[in-house]
């Protein structure tokens, strides 16, 4: 199916139709990944700049390794060494980079807004790799990808997402993507974590989380983002590891075969106990996994891979 779009900035631009485009071809680029070659050459030619201006592990990793096994050359940013911290602007920056003809900018962000405001002036296809709390919208797309792989289907799922709801661009990615494709969505965590206002995006908020599991076929945890609050929210770790770490006796409320996930870093513990977290309900480090497949795909579909060679 064509892809008529320049940038990805958010899932709030794209059509069920994208979304599904995107996950049949993140299923053939699967098994690039898997053989004793890593790389096919249908971005061969192609220069890409990961501009990460906010830590990461997972998101910055898996999207050169995606790069790498299409064969585009990528570049990896590193703040430190850079004039941003001579108080270069992003726009400076960004302009710099793209005079060295680059093909495309990842780019991660404090800002909510920035690769929106990047896509204005760039000539680069431009992607979101998280920008503030507003989206991150290749993890929403990796999550999709692996609940098809586990369930088969969206219609009809339940879907809960546990914890800091307000502050998570994760969150606010996966609400929209499990929406347009038909999964019923139920938000829990602490009152201030999730306010009632978020029920606009026509999800279900349920602050007593041993309620909100029943029956529920796939289980998101998120982690506190502290640094993102500018006031504590909850009274303690210890009252929050009470009422809403996923532990074995809330899971029992589950259905049987429900899939445990969380977009990382985990704070074992706290959101959830270590022992659910290496489960065989866990799929954690599938979505790791999926990752890679999933931006190969966002790559391949942007800058113009021609389906064909992506399968040889």
């Amino acid at each position: 199916m064509p892809f008529f779009h320049k940038h990805l900035l958010g899932i709030q631009d794209l059509s069920k139709k994208d979304i599904l485009t995107i996950l049949e071809t993140a299923e053939s680029m699967e098994g690039i990944s898997t053989r004793d070659v890593k790389k096919v050459p249908v971005l061969r030619g192609k220069t890409i700049i990961n501009l990460f201006l906010e830590p990461s592990t997972r998101t910055s990793s898996s999207f050169e390794l995606a790069a790498k096994r299409l064969s585009a050359d990528i570049i990896n940013f590193n703040r430190q060494a850079s004039s941003v911290l001579k108080g270069e602007s992003l726009r400076d920056t960004v302009e710099n980079l793209e005079a060295m003809y680059a093909d495309a900018i990842i780019i991660r962000h404090t800002a909510a807004g920035a690769p929106h405001y990047v896509s204005t002036f760039c000539r680069s296809h431009i992607i979101n790799a998280g920008d503030g709390a507003h989206e991150h919208p290749t993890q929403a797309l990796l999550d999709a990808y692996t609940i098809k792989q586990k369930k088969k289907k969206f219609e009809g799922l339940k879907v809960v997402i546990v914890g800091d709801i307000l502050h998570s661009r994760v969150a606010r990615s996966n609400i929209l993507c499990l929406h347009k494709l038909g999964t019923h969505i139920i938000l829990s965590g602490p009152p201030a974590l999730v306010p009632e206002s978020l029920e606009k995006f026509k999800v279900e908020v349920n602050y007593d989380m041993d309620r909100a599991v029943e029956d529920a076929d796939v289980i998101m945890m998120l982690r506190i983002q502290k640094e993102r609050q500018q006031k504590n929210s909850y009274p303690s770790i210890r009252e929050y590891r009470f009422l809403y770490s996923l532990t074995e006796k809330k899971l029992k409320k589950a259905k049987k075969k429900v899939i445990i996930m969380h977009p990382g870093p985990v704070n074992k513990g706290v959101e959830l106990t270590s022992d659910l977290a290496s489960s065989d309900r866990s799929v954690i480090l599938k979505q790791v996994e999926n990752g890679v497949s999933v931006r190969m795909a966002v790559l391949y579909l942007l800058l113009g891979g021609k389906e064909r060679e992506a399968t040889d």
